[in-house]
């Protein structure tokens, strides 16, 4: 078994944080589902938000929404890129895996879909 890391980003309508949870949520479960990961072979999680969102941590979503409460997780403001997608979470998620990196499913959902074109196996609306 090997560590690897999982890509993923998404965006949300509004600085609230309603929109923010939901979507974090969506996300990480997008990835479980997506990568049949067992929740015991997630390691950590790294979210990163962009500067306009600041009503809650994305990292309480998982705790709070998908009951996930025995992983670490940080939360970071992403630096801010003259023009860059505004209203942005991305995760890096670490997990133990027999998978191969070509095997790992990335996963951008709404706006973020544009992100990472080169990372993306299946686009997700």
């Amino acid at each position: 078994m090997k560590t690897l890391a999982i890509r993923g980003a998404t965006t949300v309508v509004s600085n609230t944080k309603a929109d923010i949870l939901d979507e974090t949520a969506k996300l990480v479960q997008t990835i479980i589902i997506e990568n049949a990961l067992d929740i015991d072979d997630i390691i950590s999680m790294c979210f990163t938000m962009t500067n306009d969102l600041d009503k809650v941590y994305p990292s309480v979503a998982v705790r709070d929404i998908l009951d996930i409460t025995d992983i670490p997780m940080l939360n970071f403001e992403e630096k801010y890129i003259d023009g860059s997608l505004k209203m942005c979470i991305r995760i890096m998620m670490h997990v133990n895996t027999d998978k191969s990196k070509k095997d790992i499913k990335h996963i951008y959902l709404n706006d973020a879909k544009d992100l990472r074109k080169d990372l993306i196996t299946n686009i997700y609306k």
